[in-house]
């Protein structure tokens, strides 16, 4: 059985730093695509970033490029995402979502599993 459970999320000032982990167990990890996306209360479901099975390339939102980053370490059946410069704006919940070897998963309808997502709080 397939699981993606993320940590990390919590209450931080805007300007602060928060580092989310997503770990899977169940799959073949480093055979996975892997992204996390967000969803604020009253909206859509939104892409935030996205690394290739290898880790070789990613792919960012513009509402988070050079302030998020995407790694993962495939020994650890681990990703993550370092957000730096938080802004009110990226208050949501973050979830973490799993593909196999997808060359695209900036869309959430690209992705089989998912995470039940952790509560990002950024204030003013």
């Amino acid at each position: 059985q397939v699981q993606l459970v993320e940590s990390g999320g919590g209450l931080v000032q805007a300007g602060g730093s928060l580092r989310l982990s997503c770990t899977a167990s169940g799959l073949t990890f480093s055979g996975y695509t892997m992204g996390w996306f967000r969803q604020a209360p009253g909206k859509e479901r939104e892409f935030v970033a996205r690394i290739s099975w290898s880790g070789g390339a990613t792919i960012y939102a513009d509402s988070v490029k050079g302030r998020f980053t995407i790694f993962r370490d495939n020994g650890k059946n681990t990703l993550s995402l370092q957000m730096n410069s938080l802004k009110p704006e990226d208050t949501a919940v973050y979830s973490c979502a799993a593909e196999w070897r997808s060359s695209g998963g900036s869309s959430d309808r690209e992705y089989t599993y998912w995470g039940q997502g952790t509560q990002v709080t950024v204030s003013s």
